[in-house]
């Protein structure tokens, strides 16, 4: 059977998963699922993902959620090159740091600058206050000080001359903000410069494609929310601004 990838580009953990799949010639079939709309919480989807989240991966019988965990299952079944996991004990223990770390530290603040200046407006009808919005570029500024001192260093890639799993979960967390219309990158000449290097291995065509949605600001902005999915989701956005 054709595996199937469950995606939504709009989520940084589904575009890594995209990315990794097109730049190494996995063949799948893609659901896509747009979380914007509440197509997670539909008992069709349900049935795939008690967890209503998305990424999924159903390879014939065998279901498995978690962006890391569909990562590493890929790069086994299908035997990647092994700079996306390098065989090296202490080389993929980088790797695994830096998965552990980003989880907790970088993805909650890059995702909180899409939520707090576009996802949220879109269901609450508001803008939020601004000093939200700075607290949030805050946290997000020293987690990219962590990035660039603890785990880039002045290493062309995380973990060393090729480009690894670490690299490609990074980038799509540092493009999250980008489609808020805040640059991630802007006056981190080191972290620019990974950026390109990051983009032409993986083929800039291919990265614009898994990047289309989240770089289209008007088309965020103009998502249609079904009216029970604010229903549902008001007293967690209130919640986030408290």
């Amino acid at each position: 059977m054709v595996l199937e990838l469950y995606l939504d580009l709009l989520s940084q953990p589904c575009r890594a998963v995209y990315l990794f799949a097109k730049k190494n010639n996995i063949p799948f079939m893609m659901k896509s699922i747009e979380m914007l709309k509440g197509q997670v919480f539909s008992e069709e989807f349900n049935k795939i993902n008690i967890l209503r989240k998305v990424p999924v991966l159903k390879d014939g019988d065998f279901t498995l959620e978690e962006s890391t965990a569909i990562l590493l299952y890929l790069t086994r079944k299908y035997n990647t090159p092994s700079h996306w996991y390098p065989p090296d004990m202490k080389k993929r223990a980088r790797v695994d740091e830096f998965l552990a770390w980003q989880h907790s530290n970088l993805r909650p603040c890059a995702s909180k600058i899409l939520w707090l200046r576009v996802v949220i407006p879109l269901f609450l009808g508001q803008q939020v206050p601004s000093e939200k919005v700075q607290d949030a570029l805050e946290e997000l500024n020293i987690a990219l000080q962590k990035l660039e001192e603890k785990f880039l260093q002045d290493r062309p890639f995380m973990i060393g001359n090729e480009i690894s799993l670490a690299d490609l979960v990074a980038v799509v967390e540092l493009m999250q903000p980008v489609g808020a219309g805040w640059d991630s990158f802007e006056g981190r000449p080191r972290l620019q410069e990974w950026r390109k290097r990051v983009e032409l291995t993986l083929g800039k065509e291919l990265f614009l494609e898994a990047h289309g949605r989240i770089l289209n600001a008007q088309e965020l902005r103009n998502i249609a929310i079904d009216p029970p999915l604010k229903a549902q989701m008001k007293p967690m956005l209130l919640k986030m601004l408290k």
